[in-house]
């Protein structure tokens, strides 16, 4: 799971982040492409958007199970 004190500052506010371990492999912005993508710098996925509904966060927690380096944290998990 990601790291609070890691997080990526261009995180959107909320719950769910993706920290500085991130490779950008793209995955959680395939799982979840409502709340997470690439940044503007390139070099990491982000999130843009906390969920809203049980669908969003179930894509969110598929994407956070799905990532390869655990770098997608939920304060609320």
């Amino acid at each position: 799971m990601g790291d609070r004190n890691q997080r990526y500052e261009d995180n959107v506010t909320g719950q769910w982040y993706v920290d500085k371990k991130c490779i950008l492999c793209s995955v959680c912005s395939e799982a979840a492409p409502n709340n997470f993508k690439e940044a503007t710098a390139g070099d990491h996925d982000l999130v843009f958007k906390q969920p809203d509904g049980d669908s969003e966060v179930a894509q969110c927690e598929e994407a956070m199970a799905a990532c390869p380096v655990e770098a997608i944290g939920n304060d609320n998990v």
